[in-house]
């Protein structure tokens, strides 16, 4: 299946201006046409607000302001890109970077050196499976994949708990989540 990104901007936030080339060409060879650039994570967020981009893709490690910290910014409730789709390029795969960037809030993580494959695979999964948003005490971001498993149990077959609302999904005004397994997939 080919996607029509031609109407989709993206905002490409990478230090490295040879990384950033290779995103745009293979961006451009998937068909999106309008792709903005930063090289920071501060440059990036004042790039949000001209770009108003669809979908976000960022490295981990910048100088000014890191991917971490932009994503952290982006994830307040009260920002008006909050619920961008995200994907992190990091050339750092160990797990604690997988579950620190499951906390911050990003969708997909994209391992370094990166695939042409490999990006449309998560460009794809933002925009083919959209996932819910959950808020709670410490986290707004999108559903992680256990809570989206457990919900596609309890909603309306065996084992739903007593008292299980159907049809709500976990934290404030969160609408029941899809299952996909695409977070940890790095490649």
């Amino acid at each position: 299946m080919s996607l029509d990104l031609a109407s989709l901007t993206f905002l490409l936030v990478e230090d490295s201006a040879y990384m950033r080339t290779i995103l745009r060409t293979m961006l451009q060879g998937f068909g999106a046409r309008r792709i903005v650039e930063a090289e920071d994570g501060a440059s990036g967020l004042e790039a949000m607000d001209r770009a108003n981009p669809d979908i976000l893709i960022l490295d981990w490690v910048m100088p000014i302001l890191d991917g971490a910290d932009m994503v952290r910014m982006i994830r307040s409730p009260n920002n008006p890109f909050a619920y961008i789709p995200i994907i992190m390029v990091t050339a750092h795969t160990e797990r604690s970077r997988i579950v620190e960037a499951r906390r911050l809030g990003v969708h997909e993580l994209l391992s370094k050196p990166i695939s042409a494959k490999s990006l449309y695979q998560r460009v794809s999964s933002v925009i083919l499976q959209p996932r819910d948003f959950i808020k709670t005490a410490t986290y707004f971001g999108p559903a992680p994949r256990e809570i989206r498993n457990r919900q596609k149990i309890w909603q309306g077959g065996p084992g739903q708990p007593p008292g299980h609302p159907q049809g709500q999904g976990q934290g404030e005004g969160a609408a029941p989540a899809q299952e996909d397994d695409n977070f940890t997939a790095i490649g």
